[in-house]
């Protein structure tokens, strides 16, 4: 009898310590932090639910515009409450090299599915010491036809051309993406933009070019403000994020257009912020989410295209609309003929006295 007493107890206690295990697993959390809308949509349902069904971590999500000041706000104060961030390049970069983000093992990122080691897989300057990419986006133009009854804008030039083409214009509020579109409206090369943009004389040509509209310009801050400035009739064109705008068409049924010519290309990265109490989860995530059919399974739900060389075949149709995405991707060729990609080392070199500068133009 004693012996079996002393053997339901340690069953018990087995039971339990499973059972509690069990329930650490499924009440453990990350945040997740994004730019919001139909983008992080379209990451909750490509990467966050099935993460959760693979390994019983919960993903909460979080949206923000940008930057770095929050990552370096919490890493400094010790405070860090966000697990795992989605960053544009430039930001990957200056913030690993300020220490601002943890360093990642591009060894423990899974091969594609014919073998393939991941470092041979991703697009150049996809992988860094400090971050993994997911996409290529794109900043376009984008304008609501029913502005525009009769000739339609069709090159980065008509977005500044308020004569020919009236109407408020939307653009972000910074200077990247901005200064080279103003510099390319005013004839500079796409292969030259950031020769010109690096001298005193460029600078000046792109303020002179913003100075043209800029009783025009309605700022926009957040992804999803331009289709909604569009929808309501606030702006008739608005640079935007190309997968809101293709979301505001497919899903949404309304009346705008892309137009191409002069976009700028750039990609986004996971990165991890430096001192998080959920490291290696947040490791866990970053490789579960970016396997070649994680990143294939995003482009059925926004118009970006994935990093991995062998996600792309894989790239099918729109979950919803049915919509073939192929033609919708900003790598698309008949999408690149005056595309510009981001230069992230000019941007990592002078985005702060950009910034200030910009601030001040703003200012007058």
């Amino acid at each position: 009898m004693l012996l079996m007493r002393r053997f339901l107890g340690v069953i018990f206690v087995l039971i339990l310590g499973l059972s509690f295990g069990m329930t650490s697993a499924f009440s453990e959390s990350l945040t997740v932090v994004s730019w919001g809308g139909s983008y992080t949509h379209s990451q909750e349902k490509a990467y966050h639910e099935p993460f959760t069904s693979e390994t019983g971590i919960k993903v909460l999500s979080e949206n923000y515009n940008g930057g770095l000041a929050e990552i370096k706000t919490q890493v400094e104060t010790g405070t860090v409450t966000w697990d795992v961030v989605d960053v544009e390049l430039s930001d990957a970069l200056r913030g690993c090299d300020e220490g601002l983000l943890e360093p990642l093992d591009t060894l423990a990122l899974p091969p594609a599915p014919d073998g393939t080691p991941a470092s041979s897989d991703f697009m150049e300057e996809a992988i860094t010491e400090c971050a993994v990419g997911t996409i290529v986006w794109s900043t376009i133009y984008a304008y609501n036809e029913k502005s525009f009854p009769g000739a339609k804008p069709s090159t980065i030039a008509d977005l500044f051309d308020t004569k020919k083409f009236p109407g408020k214009r939307g653009f972000r509020k910074g200077p990247k993406v901005t200064l080279e579109m103003a510099l390319m409206a005013d004839g500079v090369s796409p292969n030259q933009v950031y020769a010109v943009l690096s001298t005193e004389a460029g600078l000046k040509r792109a303020f002179a070019k913003l100075d043209s509209i800029r009783d025009d310009i309605v700022w926009w801050e957040s992804g999803s403000q331009p289709p909604q400035l569009l929808a309501d009739g606030e702006v008739a064109m608005s640079t935007a994020y190309n997968g809101r705008i293709f979301n505001a068409v497919v899903v949404e049924d309304q009346p705008f257009t892309i137009v191409w010519d002069g976009q700028i290309q750039d990609l986004d990265l996971w990165v991890i912020p430096r001192g998080g109490k959920n490291v290696e989860a947040a490791k866990r995530f970053v490789a579960f989410s970016t396997t070649t059919k994680a990143l294939a399974d995003q482009a059925k739900y926004i118009a970006y295209g994935p990093v991995r060389m062998s996600s792309i075949p894989q790239v099918g149709r729109h979950a919803d609309s049915g919509v073939d995405m192929k033609p919708h991707m900003p790598t698309s060729p008949a999408n690149t003929k005056n595309a510009l990609f981001n230069d992230v080392f000019f941007w990592a070199d002078f985005s702060e006295e950009l910034n200030q500068r910009f601030a001040s133009w703003l200012a007058k």
